[in-house]
């Protein structure tokens, strides 16, 4: 993100609020600047995001960052969504070479803020489970003859088709195992 750009977002920040009855809120704060990120996300029933708001207290960076991460996720899965949050290269991609350093962060923050509000979206999700198959990827509710269905339809061959297929295995990924037991499994029945 060039010197403008920051200034672009800081001056006429995009999705500046809050979204009524969210799908997904998280916040995060920083005790070292008092900064503070407050995130609220609206996610349709493909798991889309298709509303992301943000109140911040703190500095144009924090501000600038907020701003570009959200129309970066709106249109994303959240399991997509929260990749691009764990995935400091991505950030530090999307934001460009210009970023000081010294404002990371901002980045930092910006990242557990949006992830704060994915997790909670995907809590409500598993809260409200009410399916009778087994339940693989909690983060985001995907069962076992969802990842069966998609690697079968779709020739997947990896952990990451599967996340990018059925968004299994894009939050905490302490599904991993259970999908490369999936994925081993199909590939022995071929």
């Amino acid at each position: 993100m060039s010197a403008s750009l920051i200034k672009e977002h800081f001056f006429s920040p995009h999705n500046v609020g809050a979204l009524d009855n969210p799908d997904g809120a998280g916040s995060a704060a920083s005790f070292s600047c008092g900064a503070v990120v407050r995130v609220s996300l609206r996610v349709d029933e493909a798991q889309r995001i298709t509303g992301a708001k943000f109140k911040v207290v703190g500095c144009s960076y924090l501000v600038a960052s907020c701003s570009a991460l959200s129309e970066a996720l709106t249109g994303k899965t959240t399991g997509e969504a929260a990749i691009i949050c764990q995935s400091p290269a991505s950030q530090r991609a999307m934001m460009g070479h210009d970023w000081p350093a010294e404002k990371g962060n901002c980045l930092a923050l910006t990242k557990q803020g949006f992830l704060a509000a994915i997790i909670n979206y995907s809590d409500a999700m598993r809260a409200e489970w009410s399916g009778g198959e087994a339940l693989i990827c909690t983060c985001f509710g995907v069962s076992e003859k969802t990842i069966e269905t998609a690697i079968q339809a779709g020739g997947l061959r990896t952990i990451a088709e599967v996340t990018k297929a059925s968004n299994a295995g894009a939050g905490c990924r302490s599904c991993y195992p259970l999908i490369e037991d999936i994925l081993d499994q199909i590939a022995r029945e071929d």
